[in-house]
């Protein structure tokens, strides 16, 4: 099964670390990718921008609305994600509870659904 993990947390907790620090954490984060990595059990992981640079868009039938920022206003913000295959839910949160990053704030770890085609195949 595959899973998204949502890494989330306070951007100014990230930003407050000193170059030793932070650099500390994207090493770690990245050993612990190659690990997974090596195990087949890392899709897809990247870290995001600041959510500073985000906007949010919204279609309502032909209006098009364009708000600067995150989706929601919280305190902790989605930092990066991480797409992993796992047999079950429990799997899951195993190897999303080794994420470094997960000391600074949290991780959303949820299944993927995988959408079919209701058509039939021409």
């Amino acid at each position: 099964m595959k899973f998204l993990c949502l890494i989330v947390f306070d951007e100014r907790v990230l930003d407050d670390l000193s170059k030793r620090q932070y650099d500390a954490l994207v090493d770690e984060s990245l050993a612990y990718d190659e690990r997974l990595r090596e195990t087949r059990q890392l899709i897809a992981a990247q870290a995001l921008h600041s959510a500073r640079e985000a906007v949010t868009l919204r279609v309502r039938g032909e209006d098009v609305s364009i708000t600067d920022g995150p989706f929601a206003e919280t305190k902790e913000q989605v930092g990066g994600f991480v797409l992993i295959e796992a047999r079950d839910m429990n799997e899951a949160m195993r190897i999303a509870s080794g994420f470094p990053v997960v000391r600074l704030g949290g991780v959303e770890v949820r299944p993927v659904r995988e959408l079919r085609a209701s058509w039939p195949d021409a």
